[in-house]
């Protein structure tokens, strides 16, 4: 287990893999309140192949838990992923991410595009052009916060990419949720048209409230990959790991990694 430290908060990471440079990496960011340990399933069928890189977000699993409410943003947590891939040697990787993890890969691609071979996207949605709809998203982010400050793990969701992962406390996931999840601008939606790495778009079947914002990202990122994972919610990869690791493996088998 190994730590990342970034300007004064470590971040925990894992290297599984070949190494030596010898495959492409991929970087996996998870959801919030999730841990790197949610992909499991994804580094077993992959490393062979691939230098697949796990995190930890701040505030979240084995990292730091900073008690500075401005150590937690957007652009801090792009400055976490491309510390990542300097401190593995990737000068590109694929960028990777679910709910959360696919909107900072997102925020990632708009500030690093040079650094994107690919974008996987996974259950995720880009952010909102109105205001009012961002009010309403960031409303309900500080209340999960406010959950969090009062009832300590107890506020924990019962989804499956967080029943499986552990906290030391939920600190850092109110410093997350009022930092991260919450979001300050347009800028990752109005970037979409710009995407110019190859983008699988996945989605699970039954996550409702991602399949619109999939079906968007589809027709605004040029050339990209749609996928619907069936019988599948929110957590794609824990309910349908073979047939999310069929759709994610057929995706990468196009991408020329010469």
């Amino acid at each position: 287990m190994a730590k990342l430290d970034h300007d004064g908060v470590k971040i925990h990471y894992e290297v599984h893999g070949p190494g030596n440079g010898k495959g492409p990496t991929i970087l996996l960011s998870h959801g919030y309140s999730s841990t790197s340990r949610m992909w499991d399933g994804q580094v077993a069928a992959l490393k062979d192949r691939y230098q697949v890189v796990v995190w930890d977000m701040r505030g979240h699993g084995e990292s730091d838990y900073p008690k500075d409410q401005s150590r937690y943003s957007e652009a801090l947590t792009v400055g976490d992923m491309a510390a990542l891939l300097d401190t593995v040697g990737a000068k590109k990787a694929i960028i990777a991410g679910l709910s959360l993890g696919g909107y900072m890969s997102l925020a990632f691609n708009a500030t690093h595009p040079e650094r994107v071979g690919a974008l996987m996207l996974f259950d995720t949605g880009p952010g909102f052009k109105k205001d009012e709809a961002r009010a309403k998203w960031n409303e309900t982010a500080h209340q999960r916060a406010a959950r969090f400050d009062a009832e300590g793990l107890a506020a924990l969701n019962s989804s499956d990419e967080v029943k499986i992962v552990r906290h030391r406390d939920a600190s850092g996931l109110a410093g997350a949720a009022r930092g991260m999840l919450a979001q300050q601008n347009d800028r990752v939606i109005q970037s979409l048209d710009k995407v110019a790495a190859p983008t699988l778009v996945l989605v699970g079947a039954n996550d409702t409230g991602f399949l619109a914002a999939t079906d968007y990202m589809a027709a605004k990122i040029k050339g990209s990959t749609k996928a619907v994972i069936p019988d599948a919610g929110h957590a794609a990869n824990l309910h349908q790991p073979a047939l999310f690791n069929q759709a994610v493996e057929a995706f990468l088998a196009k991408l020329p990694h010469a």
